[in-house]
């Protein structure tokens, strides 16, 4: 298939960026926004486009459609690509399972949730049996900032290396040579739980935060994380949280990257050899990146809810212990009086609970 059209869902920081960067690379882009969110899209409207700046350059870029309807967005599109959050799947796969075909490819792309499996679980909820295409990544494609309102996006990185699986596994080369038009960074990851496992965000995002609590209260919207948040203690909560995630990637036959390689490979750092405090206090695009702001915001929530506790599921499977994951679960659910063990994404709550690490290998 060669890619000509594509439909993103979803205009945030990923979704306005990818608008962007992919009309000036040649494609025909539509931009979808959920009804209720519609005023992401009004400056859009109003400028005709969006203005891409990326280090010292910028150009303005016209979009083919911009719109709330969701049948207009991805009539035609060779690639549906979602730039969402982690907690929005279903709620999108309501809306594009009973309408997107067996040609479309659908890409997630964004932080690894099990996303592949939600939607299509949601799907067959529905009683929809389509066959989906339909792949993830690991991680955002972009390091970047967008401002609706005037239109603009900020892109600081495009990253360098994402791992890329379908659902099913048996897809991912196919999959992967459609994917690869749209962006060079892409690599064949073994399945979606190597995506999940490499997903870093609820070993970066959930511990620091945690421990800076009662600064994000106290600096009313003006914490920097990766700038005064990673110290020489806190750092050690990632750390150890690390250990516990390849431990259980190892339990499932990956030799997953480390936090220092992960970021340095994607273009987050410029080297491999410095601390890993040092290299996020030092980044010259996470150090720009303001926030959280809130204890309320996805660092804590998403990322223990479909991150965290997910991995201390696959935890038990294993046989690994996971004491610096679950106590993260546990206090976090404390500050925000919720109770992440009961309402997190579960193997329970994917379908996929009393199976072994091979059984659950072999099913996706």
């Amino acid at each position: 298939m060669k890619v000509q059209r594509v439909a993103i869902l979803g205009a945030g920081n990923g979704g306005i960026t990818a608008a962007a960067d992919l009309k000036s690379r040649g494609f025909e882009v539509s931009l979808y926004e959920l009804p209720q969110f519609r005023n992401n899209l009004d400056g859009i409207k109003q400028k005709g486009g969006i203005l891409l700046k990326e280090l010292d350059q910028e150009s303005f870029y016209e979009v083919d459609l911009v719109t709330t309807n969701i049948v207009q967005a991805i009539q035609g599109a060779d690639v549906i690509m979602l730039t969402v959050p982690g907690f929005a799947i279903e709620q999108f796969a309501e809306l594009l399972a009973p309408i997107v075909t067996d040609e479309q490819v659908i890409l997630l792309n964004g932080a690894a949730a099990m996303g592949c499996v939600r939607f299509v679980n949601k799907a067959r909820d529905l009683g929809i049996d389509t066959k989906f295409s339909i792949a993830e990544t690991n991680s955002l494609t972009y390091g970047t900032r967008a401002f609706p309102a005037e239109a603009i996006a900020e892109m600081s990185l495009r990253v360098r290396k994402i791992f890329l699986a379908a659902y099913p596994h048996s897809e991912t080369e196919r999959l992967l040579a459609v994917c690869s038009q749209l962006y060079d960074c892409f690599v064949e990851a073994k399945n979606i739980w190597h995506t999940t496992l490499e997903n870093g965000n609820p070993e970066v995002h959930p511990g620091p935060c945690l421990l800076n609590a009662g600064r994000i209260d106290y600096s009313n919207g003006e914490f920097w994380l990766y700038k005064e948040g990673i110290t020489e203690h806190t750092i050690k909560l990632l750390h150890a949280i690390e250990g516990e995630r390849m431990a259980i990637g190892k339990a499932f036959g990956f030799e997953l990257e480390d936090a220092v390689k992960s970021r340095a490979r994607r273009g987050y750092f410029s080297n491999e050899e410095e601390d890993l405090q040092t290299l996020f206090n030092t980044s010259e695009v996470f150090t720009k990146i303001k926030g959280p702001v809130s204890v309320q915001s996805r660092y804590f929530t998403e990322d223990i809810s479909s991150g965290l506790v997910l991995w201390s599921d696959l935890g038990k499977v294993a046989g690994v212990p996971t004491p610096n994951i679950d106590a993260v679960i546990i206090l976090g659910g404390t500050l925000l009086e919720q109770d992440f063990n009961n309402d997190g994404l579960h193997l329970k709550s994917l379908g996929l609970d009393g199976l072994t690490v091979q059984q659950l290998i072999e099913i996706v």
